[in-house]
């Protein structure tokens, strides 16, 4: 979201280069995230994990396809709203934006809640619901204060990710060598289980997708990075095969070391898998950098959402006076970072497997808009500089639409109404707003 004045329009520099926008979106999906929902995945896809991980990655992929396509052709700073509000029009914009910000709103409660689940694990006898109100109250009280992550702590963090899961890898690697021979490491049954229905495994990859959330989230850079008509589509795309091949690798190799879904703990089964694989001090490595991630990312997302709900309060979409709010000293939207502090505390009363669910039903419908956008883009014949061919312009997205409607339609009854409850609430709102479709919604710049 990009707040500016309302008489000096800004002007964003363009400095990144495709690295750059490449490291932001890979720092975005948090990599180490493939273990924090490892058993929740597990169980729902009945031990395919990998597998399940693979197909979400199809589908993302063809959506990371459209992002591209769309990217190219408004070199804006862009979303699933924004493109939606161009290509359809301002009503159909503002549900897949209401949509989006059923992500942006629960994510925080979902990235505390993993946190909270794996603390826990490592120490059984302090409450999950203690952890859960330390991250909240932690994590809010910095970014009121208007602390921020530097670049070159992202540079940090995404070393460490990294580091731990090429380790949990290569002891899962060695722990499964040793136990079943050479041939234990190339097994393709994480891959391959007659005995499991397609729906089962389909069902994990609703889950899964949860973890490649973010991908896209670099087309808001488009004003920032150079050459964006050329770089922001191979970005997108790269960071969607980057990120799907840790989580299908890292995956393939817990099931390795771990065939079975028999927990201790479902929400924190890579601790389990951890301590078995690399001992006390591995699981200290490991627990230390999952929740440095799981730190980093809720600080990132809180800010994220108290942004948003201050572009719609100053865009008179939400009430000006509240969430159109600024605190005086501090420069920060605080009432909207308070209000997302206490939606977290809703985690209290969820499981990660609903959570994750939950807040999917919101991508999955912006991910079908977005393939949705590009097909229209085609069939107009309005191509900007470089004409659509049939296969990216109708049957690829159209590829990817359907794979994420099956995707959205695999989750889990609870999330389909709390997900359904959601839009509906919007299209009442929308219909207020917008004197029952007479006039078109406010615009917000995201």
């Amino acid at each position: 979201m990009q707040a500016s004045s309302s008489h000096e329009p800004s002007h964003l520099k363009r400095t990144l280069g495709l690295p750059s926008v490449l490291l932001f979106g890979l720092a975005y999906m948090a990599p180490l995230i493939v273990y924090g929902t490892y058993g929740v995945l597990a169980k729902a896809s009945d031990d395919t994990a990998a597998l399940a991980y693979l197909l979400a990655l199809i589908a993302i992929a063809f959506t990371a396809l459209s992002y591209g396509k769309l990217a190219r052709l408004f070199p804006v700073a862009g979303s699933a709203y924004t493109y939606t509000r161009k290509t359809f029009n301002a009503h159909l914009g503002f549900l897949i934006g209401w949509a989006t910000l059923l992500d942006y709103f629960f994510l925080p409660m979902v990235i505390w809640l993993i946190g909270a689940a794996y603390l826990n694990a490592a120490f059984p006898h302090v409450p999950s619901w203690i952890w859960i109100v330390a991250f909240i109250v932690l994590t809010s009280g910095l970014n009121i204060v208007g602390i921020e992550l530097a670049a070159r702590f992202n540079i940090v963090l995404m070393v460490v990710q990294l580091a731990i899961v090429g380790m949990f890898v290569a002891l899962c690697w060695h722990y499964a060598s040793a136990a079943a021979g050479p041939g234990g490491i190339a097994m393709a049954e994480p891959f391959f289980k007659p005995h499991v229905p397609l729906g089962a495994t389909m069902a994990g990859a609703a889950i899964a997708a949860y973890s490649y959330l973010g991908f896209d989230a670099v087309s808001t850079l488009t004003e920032e990075t150079i050459d964006p008509k050329k770089n922001m589509p191979r970005a997108i795309l790269l960071i969607a095969l980057i990120g799907g091949a840790i989580f299908v690798i890292a995956a393939y190799t817990m099931q390795l070391a771990h065939p079975g879904v028999e927990f201790k703990d479902t929400d924190s089964a890579a601790f389990e898998v951890a301590k078995m694989i690399g001992g006390d001090i591995f699981v200290t490595v490991f627990l230390a950098g999952l929740i440095l991630a799981q730190f980093a990312s809720g600080i990132s997302a809180q800010a994220s959402v108290g942004r948003l709900l201050y572009a719609m309060g100053r865009d008179e979409i939400l009430p000006k006076r509240f969430f159109g709010y600024i605190h005086p000293r501090f420069k920060t939207p605080a009432i909207n970072i308070a209000i997302a502090g206490i939606v977290g505390l809703i985690a209290l009363k969820l499981d990660v497997a609903t959570s994750t669910s939950f807040i999917n039903f919101g991508a999955f419908l912006a991910f079908t808009a977005v393939n949705l956008c590009v097909i229209r883009v085609y069939l107009s014949g309005d191509h900007g500089e470089r004409k659509i061919g049939l296969l990216g312009g109708l049957v690829f997205p159209l590829i990817g639409a359907v794979a994420d409607i099956w995707l959205l339609a695999s989750l889990e009854k609870t999330a389909l109404v709390l997900g359904a409850v959601w839009f509906v609430l919007g299209i009442a709102y929308l219909c207020w707003i917008t004197r029952l479709f007479r006039q078109a919604p406010p615009e917000v710049a995201i």
